[in-house]
């Protein structure tokens, strides 16, 4: 009797559940920054990782530090066509200076000619712009990763206060881990360690821009108010769509 082939199945689990988030952050509770990075890192904890970055106000600060960890980290930069001039110099600054592993990501341009062809849809939708130009590229590009780190800080706003480390990406069935390093650093820790290695800070910043994204939708920032009160300002809109502002805490 011939031995019975076994049946080829697809695992379609998600690649980490909740649990797995809570165990991490308790793992990793109380310590420092660069060391749990490490071993997330080195141990392949959160397998094939990539990093989500703006080239914003504080990025330089989170792609340092990986960059001295890691530098063969993909990092994910989303090229909307609609960013700052200096936005671009300044991602290809510090691209070079890190020695990042730098991956440009476009809108589909069939999307963009179906949807934004005069290129004011974010005049009337900002949500939907940020869908063709952030959000469905994104998507595409994760779906090779099981997780992917974030600048995001607990001081920028009121919807991210309460963020952990570890959470789980809601945003589709895959169960991609959303790692967040620098969640408990304040304005002062960020500011010491750019002082203390010497990096070089967004050049909008020094114009009032604590909180920078595309042109048309990022503002100056007056004293007293949110740093990302210059986002989609005008607007019932906090986020571009990557991150949920109703994401709940793994505790």
């Amino acid at each position: 009797m011939s031995e019975m082939r076994a049946i080829d199945r697809l695992d379609t689990r998600p690649r980490f559940t909740d649990q797995d988030a809570i165990r991490l952050n308790r793992m990793f509770r109380g310590s420092e920054t660069e060391d749990w990075l490490r071993a997330v890192l080195e141990g392949s904890l959160a397998g094939d990782v990539a990093m989500v970055s703006s080239f914003g106000a504080e990025s330089a600060a989170l792609l340092h530090l990986i960059s001295q960890i890691d530098a063969s980290v993909p990092v994910l930069f989303l090229d909307t066509g609609k960013h700052f001039p200096e936005t671009l110099a300044y991602r290809d600054e510090l691209a070079e200076r890190f020695g990042l592993n730098l991956v440009n990501l476009y809108p589909d341009l069939e999307e963009l000619q179906a949807r934004d062809e005069t290129g004011l849809r974010w005049s009337y939708d900002p949500d939907g712009c940020c869908d063709l130009r952030k959000v469905r590229p994104l998507e595409r590009a994760l779906a090779r990763y099981d997780a992917s780190f974030t600048g995001r800080k607990a001081f920028q706003s009121a919807t991210r206060a309460n963020l952990p480390r570890f959470e789980i990406d809601t945003s589709d069935a895959q169960g991609r881990l959303k790692i967040n390093p620098l969640i408990d650093w304040d304005a002062d820790r960020i500011a010491a360690y750019f002082e203390e290695h010497d990096l070089p800070r967004h050049p909008l910043v020094e114009r009032g821009f604590p909180s920078i994204g595309c042109s048309p939708c990022t503002r100056q920032v007056s004293e007293g108010e949110d740093p990302r009160a210059g986002r989609w300002s005008g607007w019932d809109k906090v986020e571009c769509g990557i991150h949920q502002p109703g994401e709940e805490p793994f505790l």
